[in-house]
């Protein structure tokens, strides 16, 4: 009698898994190009730093794409709150607009009598600075305003009357040759032209009285080398510096 072989069931093969890996790997370079291509199309700053820092938690081994399945969450746009810049203080800006009207208005009387090259403006930290060369007020040594002139500085008096009335502060400059014989030193020369040019927009306009004072520095402020003549020339000047009334930070000046 024939022995029965006994039937052997065949193994059922293992199927091979190791795509899986390069399979994996794949995806995550698919999301880490998503990530790089999304954020560097967006504007939203919170936006780039959130996808930044899930592109460095997947290179540095905090988790693969198949270990979070779930997907990231972005933050909403128009849900992120926009951090509002400081704003100035708001009389110091009313006070700037007015200066700036007095700036329009110096402007005006240059332009009126074409006197672009001797008189020039300015608005600088300490308030708004108008410049005159001195040989449209004084001959050369001299302290005395030309008299042809004073219709000008009556112009300048009435466009400096503010309400309520600032400060405003006449200095007197020199180049750095001797004054003349009618002076003593070249402060004492810048002083006396500042002096009679603050008496002048004294009696042009007795308003300004209040606020009204002069300095001479003789050749201790100069704005150019006195190696030349063209800078000896903008070193001799008149500045009417206007002050405001009121400091970037809402104090009143005093």
């Amino acid at each position: 009698m024939a022995k029965r072989h006994k039937k052997h069931k065949k193994h059922e093969e293992h199927v091979d898994e190791s795509w899986l890996v390069p399979y994996a790997d794949i995806l995550t370079l698919l999301l880490a190009l998503f990530i790089v291509l999304f954020a560097t199309s967006s504007s939203d700053e919170a936006k780039l730093a959130q996808m930044s820092a899930v592109f460095s938690e997947i290179f540095e081994g905090g988790y693969g794409f198949l270990d979070q399945p779930a997907p990231v969450e972005t933050p909403n746009s128009d849900s992120q709150e926009v951090p509002k810049k400081p704003t100035q203080n708001s009389a110091y800006m009313q006070d700037q607009q007015k200066l700036e009207e007095i700036q329009q208005s110096v402007e005006n009387v240059i332009a009126v009598n074409e006197l672009e090259e001797q008189l020039a403006t300015e608005m600088t930290d300490e308030g708004l600075l108008v410049t005159i060369k001195d040989g449209i007020l004084f001959d050369s040594g001299q302290a005395t305003i030309k008299s042809e002139y004073m219709p000008i500085v009556k112009e300048l008096a009435d466009v400096l009357v503010s309400n309520p009335p600032r400060s405003i502060v006449v200095t007197g400059h020199t180049d750095n040759v001797p004054a003349g014989p009618r002076f003593s030193s070249n402060m004492e020369l810048s002083l006396m032209r500042a002096s009679n040019f603050y008496m002048a927009l004294l009696e042009s306009n007795g308003q300004l009285k209040e606020n009204l004072s002069a300095k001479g520095y003789g050749e201790d402020r100069a704005i150019a080398p006195n190696d030349t003549a063209e800078g000896r020339a903008k070193n001799r000047r008149v500045e009417v510096l206007i002050q405001p009334l009121v400091t970037e930070d809402g104090s009143t000046v005093k």
